[in-house]
């Protein structure tokens, strides 16, 4: 008898999954996939922090197909490889997978199976994933579009599935040649993991998160933590909008007899916004899936003429700026594989404005160390951080500001840059202002124990920023700035700031950000 192959991608999970589900009502036999492709291991992009994280949710899955009667197998193969090496011993009918939006190489890689199936007689059906709509035709109606989708209704998981009888082991990191890289306080695997993540979040993390999701340090736990979740799908965008909106219903009901909810409402009506943010930004690669090396306005990014110094590329990656509060981050970044949204915002800054250093270098190392990486948000906040979209405006953060105002008294600098454990606060976000004594002293020599910064992080910013909106101003960069809004630029009303001005120095209307 012929059977259906439901090949899972970012999609690991059994709720929501339309695939799973059409397959599951097939007459036929099911066999479920999912693979570590070695074109992908390829990839600049690709760590193994990713693969280790991807593996385990794949795992998890595993034993809920087969604890209803299906068939799943992990395999170390390209999906034409894997297909052929089924259809020696199985007629494959269909093939059902969920659509995906990534880089250049997936996009090409799906090109060809398209063609690869039709010659094989193989149907391949790909279902709508989240809110990206595929061939969007006009940037206007996508949000209209992402709305109605997000209120389809939530799927159950199939009671049952017949598999075929073909049991195998997933692969080992070794046997992929994969070295693993060991990050700490890394969140359990898996949708049922993500489910009790995100009830935690909604029911009793959440009420600061409006304030705390700026901080490092209040984000880690009042922050939604759903990304590493959301980047391998291991719950749906719509699961989340939704449980969130009935929870926000909950709330003002509470609120209606009376009952104090303190700051929840303010908190998930932010929190919604961003999961809206997180569609709107993941379209703009299915729409330019060359965002990891193209910029979007060419002309603004020919004119800032960014060099990489190796010498301060390398401080930037190690945390060894000089520059404690930054350095504090990058080294929990790199300890972790997280760090808040803001945050990474101003590593991205420091890299572009400070440092001068070139937007793909920089990107493509910190997209390996992301645990929940999601190359849709990523390589669309390079772009924009950087400053090399045209539409945005320039956000080059203030390195000593943010530290004082994310750690005033320096002990998450003390946590994770432990050579200024003994430096007291008065110095903490400026230690080489101490004097040779007081650095004895206190056990941390500037340019021996700690380095010396590595520039002037004012000047050097202001420098930065003064280059980057002179690279704007001809008028073959406003030009372009005029497409990218066309083809990516938000199409929501942004909120009113304390500044007068909204319009970017190209005379488009700025977007809002996080």
């Amino acid at each position: 008898m012929p059977i259906d192959v439901v090949w899972f991608k970012r999609d690991l999970r059994t709720l929501d999954h339309e695939p799973l589900l059409k397959a599951a009502a097939s007459k036929n036999k099911v066999h479920c996939i999912f693979l570590i492709e070695p074109r992908r291991l390829q990839q600049p992009d690709c760590s193994p922090i990713h693969i280790q994280w991807e593996m385990d949710c794949a795992i998890e899955i595993k034993r809920k197909i087969e604890s209803i009667g299906g068939s799943f197998e992990i395999v170390y193969s390209e999906i034409e490889n894997c297909l052929s090496q089924l259809s020696k011993e199985h007629e494959i009918e269909n093939l059902y997978s969920h659509e995906e939006t990534g880089l250049e190489w997936s996009y090409d890689r799906d090109i060809a199976l398209h063609k690869w199936c039709k010659t094989r007689s193989i149907k391949w059906t790909e279902f709508p994933s989240n809110g990206v709509v595929r061939v969007l035709q006009n940037r206007n109606t996508w949000k209209r579009q992402r709305d109605s989708r997000m209120k389809l209704e939530l799927r159950a998981a199939p009671k049952k599935i017949v598999g075929i009888d073909r049991v195998t082991e997933p692969p080992s990191l070794a046997e992929i040649g994969i070295l693993p890289r060991d990050v700490i306080n890394r969140q359990q695997p898996g949708e049922d993991a993500a489910l009790a993540c995100l009830k935690s979040f909604l029911y009793e993390r959440g009420e600061p998160y409006r304030w705390a999701v700026s901080s490092p340090i209040n984000a880690e736990e009042h922050g939604s933590r759903l990304a590493p979740y959301l980047s391998v799908g291991c719950i749906s965008v719509r699961r989340a909008v939704q449980n969130t909106k009935n929870r926000v219903n909950q709330l003002k009901a509470i609120k209606s007899q009376g009952e104090d909810i303190g700051n929840w409402l303010k908190s998930l009506s932010s929190f919604q916004s961003r999961l809206a943010w997180h569609c709107h930004f993941i379209q703009k690669l299915e729409m330019e899936p060359t965002l990891d090396y193209k910029a979007q306005n060419a002309v603004i990014d020919s004119r800032l003429n960014r060099e990489l110094d190796e010498a301060k590329f390398e401080a930037w990656k190690a945390g060894m700026t000089g520059w404690p509060f930054f350095d504090a981050c990058m080294r929990q970044l790199n300890s972790t594989g997280w760090i808040n949204f803001r945050m990474r915002a101003m590593i991205m800054s420091v890299a572009s404005y400070n440092l001068w250093l070139p937007w793909r270098e920089v990107g493509t190392h910190l997209a390996t160390l992301f645990l929940d990486y999601e190359p849709g948000i990523h390589w669309s906040q390079v772009g924009m951080q950087s400053g090399t979209t045209g539409i945005n405006t320039v956000r080059a953060y203030s390195v000593t500001k943010q530290g004082k105002d994310h750690d005033k008294n320096g002990d998450y600098i003390r946590k994770w840059v432990p050579e200024l454990r003994m430096v007291p606060t008065k110095y903490i976000h400026d230690p080489w202002k101490m004097s040779e004594e007081e650095q004895t002293n206190f056990g941390c020599r500037i340019g021996v124990d700690y380095p010396a910064p590595v520039l002037d992080e004012m000047e050097s910013r202001k420098e930065g920023i003064k280059k980057t909106y002179a690279a704007r101003k001809s008028p073959e960069a406003r030009e372009e700035s005029q497409a990218v809004y066309q083809k990516h630029g938000s199409r929501r009303r942004p909120r009113r700031t304390t500044s007068k001005k909204d319009k970017s120095s190209n005379g488009t209307r700025q977007t809002t950000l996080f």
